[in-house]
């Protein structure tokens, strides 16, 4: 969580429940939540692990909590994008990667939230990973509707294309492995969203 003051500083002004939340997101970006017990959450948070208790029945639903926290954030980047662009919908899909973009350099240090999140939660029925899952879910229907509403072709194959580069993107910055993945970001989905498509309700001409 961003922030202009110390942490001492501001951690003693949060009440416990977001002093807890923040906590854990700082240790679990840096650590993983699998290396990070309850005890350490507490002693970050300044305060017990009877109190984590007291707002989070146990560790897992701390997790998902969490990781509901940054989906929200996420979500709120499609409702952004719309405000911003209104009846625009190739500009708000260019947002979106402009967002994903914007966030790349955070990813180079601490890697995404989701993917090293789900990365160590094998299990399908906990809920943080059903968290993430549901989360995907709703981020794909919610780019297959700009892409029906930008009028491009196979709005459910584009959708499937501007996820890969999204994600992929985002793995690469955090392996390293290419360098100005931003830069290259932009373009690959400019590129796909002004691909030359016919309009789909089109009908072949005599002769074509």
């Amino acid at each position: 969580m961003a922030t202009t003051t110390s942490r001492p500083s501001r951690v003693a002004k949060l009440p416990p429940r977001e002093r807890i939340l923040d906590a854990a997101e700082e240790l679990f970006q840096s650590e993983g939540v699998r290396r990070v017990g309850v005890q350490a959450i507490a002693e970050k948070a300044e305060t017990t692990k009877m109190a984590i208790y007291r707002h989070f029945e146990t560790k897992d639903a701390l997790v998902a909590e969490w990781m509901r926290i940054v989906a929200a954030d996420y979500q709120a980047a499609f409702d952004q994008v719309r405000a911003d662009h209104p009846d625009q919908p190739r500009e708000q899909i260019l947002g979106l990667a402009r967002f994903i973009a914007d966030g790349l350099p955070a990813v180079s240090h601490r890697g995404c939230p989701f993917i090293n999140t789900i990365a160590e939660l094998p299990d399908r029925s906990h809920p943080a990973r059903q968290v993430i899952e549901e989360h995907k879910a709703l981020q794909t229907r919610r780019l297959v509707a700009l892409c029906t509403e930008a009028d491009l072709p196979d709005p459910e194959h584009i959708a499937a294309e501007i996820t890969f580069l999204l994600e992929g993107a985002q793995v690469s910055t955090q392996n390293g492995s290419i360098d100005r993945t931003g830069d290259r970001l932009m373009r690959l989905i400019a590129a796909i969203v002004d691909r030359p498509h016919h309009p789909r309700d089109a009908s072949p001409t005599p002769g074509d």
